[in-house]
């Protein structure tokens, strides 16, 4: 029977539950990839996060396959013996030949089976490999491109490993996803060596393009225009876009993490692909609603103090009434929005400031500089805030003591007793100690670069000093946070669930996983529609603002038109009562079942059935396009959200919430009603049949 042409898969789907027609026991899933067991990027988090859901429908037939890095090994793998008879032939016959090929278990969740290769073992087969790269592709690297020279040995240890498995009595169906051009050339020469292995690449990110948007071009506008052998060259990056074009052309089948990169691929890479495979997460779901609520509370308290301690001698707002906003990532400038971001911050310190706002803005930078130490005022700071507290809680002890003693004889306390000379001595100290000559610092750390870099150069230009007239004040932490951090000791996640807007205005962002992480945490984000992960949601939700997703036009619109849109979303939001606040994040909660990977892993299944239907059309597997619908969230039941009493799911409020709203909302219904209105997201588009009749 023969293969219908594929279809894009771009949409999530209502349909009913997938009956796989297949059996699993006949094939064999390699997952291909530089990051396996090796954290270098965001593919690491990709596969680790994936492993589970695989683990569970592939069982002992999964594999992934990475490079043997023995810090990240001694840590992560558990090395044993191969299961699998014929791998562990393959694996021996290497070993014999002069490779160092090792197999063991991932520790992480689904446990999944690792083959990791040692590729500088194999350095000496180097020139031998280049010079057969030459004559059968044309594709020259240069010797002193370490990273090229890498994914050529890991290339062809790969492919030597896939021939090896193929090569035993009764090979099994063998599909191999390719992740990234590190692992690409493995797939060119199995399509050259014609091995019976479904492959299928996948691209997170193309290489031209991360180079080209680095360069400050105007990207988008000028896909077309592009000469990209020219534009490779001129990066000297030719001969890494040779191998990503080629793998990329070679697949059975070919994806991208989101529709704005499935079109940059189509021209840059000269192919569309085929389905498009949105990246997921692990998402853990709460018993009750208010247990992420308090979660947030927990870790927001822990910021305030840190704001108190850095901000001591010019602490004259009100912390109660402040909103912190964050932005993280890779220290890319204008690629991650921060050079949007600042200039947003001074129109809106601006609007708060003629508008007599009571709001407070606290804006994070946490992005990696090279600095050589913490900043001593910083450091300072922290210490007078501890030193406060201790004075604060001696005095305590010893006002308690007194009114204990007092009550113990029947007498009612003498305030103006209870606090003597030496009392009031201890006080008066602890409030000279916090008198500073200066403004608190903008920067946590040394910079060792502070005169060009882009952040600080911004600011002095938008002249966010942190004053005390600005409503808008700025810390930039060049650092990944941590909890063992003396300055604010806190991890990633901690710090992510106590702010209450996650701001990522990219210009370039193929998917986005810092908008995904807040969003399963319940904290509302800006994002673009140049972003993957924008382009998803504004995809699948009616109105993504009403459920704290905030899609910035940065296709179709101009800088300053972006900025001014932007400006207006950071200006809305801190006009929410925290009421408001409550109600956006537990909708923003809800949205954690589309970023899930027991959902948006199908499209990963759908790419996988697909390439075994191209690669083996005359033996088990058969193409049957099935009738899709398109999938939206819609609109909450309530918009704007505007409730008066919080109830049993929301924490307790501040003394200094207002009161005078007359709305009543019931969390627990309006979920329900979500509940009702919203069809389970499903994403199989492709139905697999076994075409040879059974045997009796």
């Amino acid at each position: 029977m023969p293969l219908a042409r594929s279809l894009s898969v771009t949409s999530l789907s209502g349909l009913e539950d997938w009956e796989e027609d297949f059996d699993l026991e006949d094939a064999v899933l390699f997952e291909i990839a530089w990051e396996v067991a090796n954290k270098v990027g965001g593919i690491y988090t990709v596969i680790q996060t994936k492993a589970r859901l695989t683990c569970e429908e592939w069982g002992d037939n999964y594999f992934l396959v990475g490079p043997y890095m023995e810090s990240s090994v001694r840590t992560q793998v558990e090395l044993i013996e191969p299961c699998n008879p014929a791998l562990r032939r393959t694996i021996d016959k290497m070993n014999a030949s002069g490779c160092k090929v090792y197999f063991g278990r991932w520790l992480i969740e689904g446990s999944p089976y690792v083959v990791l290769i040692d590729v500088g073992f194999t350095a000496w087969s180097l020139d031998r490999w280049k010079s057969e790269l030459w004559e059968n592709f044309s594709i020259g690297v240069p010797w002193f491109d370490r990273e090229a020279n890498d994914a050529v040995l890991f290339g062809f240890l790969t492919a030597w490993l896939l021939g090896e498995v193929t090569q035993c009595d009764s090979p099994p169906h063998i599909v191999a996803h390719f992740h990234e051009w590190l692992a690409g050339l493995g797939l060119v020469l199995c399509r050259q060596r014609q091995l019976p292995v479904a492959t299928i690449f996948t691209t997170h990110a193309t290489l031209l393009g991360r180079y080209l948007c680095a360069g400050n071009v105007d990207f988008y506008n000028n896909l077309a225009e592009f000469n990209v052998d020219k534009e490779a060259g001129d990066r000297q990056i030719y001969h890494r876009y040779c191998l990503e074009r080629a793998a990329a052309r070679c697949a059975h089948v070919f994806t991208t993490v989101s529709k704005i990169t499935a079109i940059e691929a189509e021209h840059l890479l000269k192919r569309k692909p085929d389905v498009v495979t949105p990246n997921g997460l692990n998402v853990k779901k709460f018993s009750a609603m208010h247990e992420f609520q308090n979660l947030h509370a927990q870790s927001k308290a822990r910021i305030q103090e840190f704001i108190r301690g850095h901000f001591y001698g010019n602490l004259d707002f009100n912390l109660d009434k402040s909103v912190f906003f964050f932005i993280a990532g890779r220290y890319e400038f204008s690629n991650k929005g921060a050079d949007l971001f600042l200039e947003a911050l001074a129109r809106l310190n601006y609007l708060l400031r003629v508008n007599h706002s009571e709001v407070t803005v606290i804006a994070f930078f946490i992005m990696p500089a090279r600095t050589n130490n913490f900043n001593v005022e910083t450091l300072k700071g922290q210490a007078v805030r501890k030193q406060l507290w201790d004075t604060a809680q001696t005095v305590k002890e010893r006002f308690g003591k007194k009114l204990y003693e007092s009550l113990l004889i029947g007498q009612l306390p003498d305030v103006s007793k209870m606090l003597d000379k030496e009392d009031f001595t201890i006080i008066k100290r602890a409030i000279f100690a916090t008198q500073r000559q200066c403004q608190p610092p903008i920067c946590t750390h040394n910079m060792l670069e502070d005169s060009s870099d882009p952040i600080l150069t911004c600011i002095r230009r938008i002249g966010l000093f942190n004053s005390s007239s600005d409503r808008v004040k700025v810390i930039f932490h060049p650092e990944f946070l941590s909890s063992t951090s003396p300055l604010l000791p806190m991890d990633y996640e901690e710090f992510v669930r106590g702010c209450h807007l996650g701001v990522f205005p990219s210009y370039y962002e193929p998917w986005g996983y810092t908008p995904a992480e807040c969003t399963v945490m319940g904290i509302p984000s800006v994002s673009t529609n140049l972003s993957g992960f924008g382009c998803f949601m504004e995809e699948h939700i009616a109105d993504p603002s009403a459920y704290g997703i905030y899609i910035l036009d940065r296709r179709y619109r101009g800088v300053d038109e972006s900025c001014n849109q932007l400006t207006s979303f950071l200006f809305q939001f801190c006009q929410q009562s925290r009421r408001q606040r409550i109600i956006q994040r537990n909708r923003t909660e809800r949205l954690s079942d589309l970023l899930d990977w027991r959902y948006l892993g199908r499209y990963y299944i759908s790419a996988r059935h697909m390439a075994l239907a191209k690669a083996f059309p005359d033996t088990y597997f058969i193409l049957i396009p099935m009738c899709t619908q398109g999938f939206r969230y819609p609109r909450p039941a309530s918009v704007p959200p505007s409730p008066a009493h919080s109830l049993h799911s929301s924490p307790h409020h501040s003394e200094a919430e207002d009161d005078d709203e007359e709305e009543r909302y019931d969390e627990d219904l309006e979920a329900e009603k979500d509940r009702l209105n919203i069809r389970q997201p499903y994403s199989s588009t492709y139905r697999l049949q076994n075409s040879v009749p059974e045997k009796n």
